[in-house]
């Protein structure tokens, strides 16, 4: 893989990978197949988000996804459950609301984290294979390792597409992914070493019991960082001209200022000279992981509606 021969080349800094740029042309796309889905439906796709507690993070991403939802014209609703909420009570709410049929939601989410007393497997299964957006149910997890994807966690696709949009190859090149999440490392190394577009690479899942992590990351043609450890990759871990993907998101406090502030996991100033390409945080991965989950919203409406996109 070689550096791009463009302005960010020229001055010695990596090309940045635009997601939230992206995320706007594909929220113009999905609105326009939002109204076609309505004039056919007479309704549109309908998207349920559970959150629990009080927690200003899960709020304040909430917040985020349903304007997304409303700028696309998805409707939304927000359920609020106390933290002191128990897992039969949370399962028991999420098979109530799959079981409505006036106002029915064709995605449900429940906003991660969950209080530590919850059972967070218990409550993910709940949600019918059919309308899991977030992509974490078992069924949509063994479809996707299949090669054959329904519902595709948000993070992972948003890489993936970020990627293809930016003309980045994948055959046959080798990508490193740190962090072995369900939700981002694990699904992303399946999209990757998959057939297609956007994969055909060689894919190592790197994690913290990895020896000798920075040997392994200069290796990556396509480096993602996904552990949620603010500044971990560093210059000298990177391949000189590599595509460094930053899927962090951790707060911090400025030393300098004492104001909170977001970084991601990937250190930003000193890598983006070394890198080819590099995603910024915020403005990186976090807009196409919405972005992902209004698309995954509207083919759940389709697929229970039998009006799939193309028919």
């Amino acid at each position: 893989m070689t550096m791009p021969t463009n302005d960010a080349a020229a001055d010695s800094r990596g090309m940045l990978l635009d997601g939230k740029a992206l995320a706007g042309r594909l929220e113009a796309g999905l609105a326009a197949e939002v109204e076609t889905f309505a004039d056919l439906c007479q309704r549109r796709p309908r998207l349920v988000v559970v959150l629990v507690g009080d927690v200003a993070a899960s709020a304040s991403y909430v917040k985020s996804k349903q304007a997304a939802a409303a700028r696309v014209g998805i409707d939304s609703e927000l359920i609020r459950v106390d933290e002191s909420v128990q897992t039969a009570e949370l399962v028991d709410l999420i098979r109530r609301i799959a079981a409505e049929e006036h106002g029915a939601a064709d995605g449900i989410l429940v906003q991660l984290p969950l209080p530590s007393h919850v059972d967070e497997r218990a409550v993910l299964d709940a949600v019918p294979p059919d309308r899991d957006v977030d992509g974490f149910h078992p069924e949509n997890a063994g479809l996707l390792s299949q090669g054959r994807p329904r519902f595709v966690p948000c993070t992972a696709a948003g890489v993936q597409r970020l990627l293809i949009d930016a003309g980045i190859p994948t055959a046959g090149k080798h990508a490193v992914i740190v962090g072995r999440s369900d939700i981002v490392g694990k699904p992303l190394s399946l999209l990757l070493a998959g057939r297609g577009t956007g994969g055909d690479a060689t894919v190592t899942l790197a994690h913290s019991r990895t020896a000798d992590l920075a040997r392994v990351t200069r290796s990556a043609d396509i480096l993602v960082a996904a552990v949620g450890q603010p500044g971990l990759i560093t210059a000298e871990m990177v391949k000189p001209g590599a595509a460094v993907v930053d899927v962090g998101i951790n707060r911090i406090t400025d030393p300098g200022t004492g104001k909170g502030r977001l970084v991601g996991d990937v250190d930003f100033e000193a890598v983006r000279p070394v890198a080819g390409w590099i995603s910024p945080v915020p403005g990186g991965v976090g807009p196409l992981t919405v972005a992902m989950l209004l698309a995954n919203t509207l083919w759940a409406a389709e697929i229970r509606l039998g009006h799939r996109r193309g028919t």
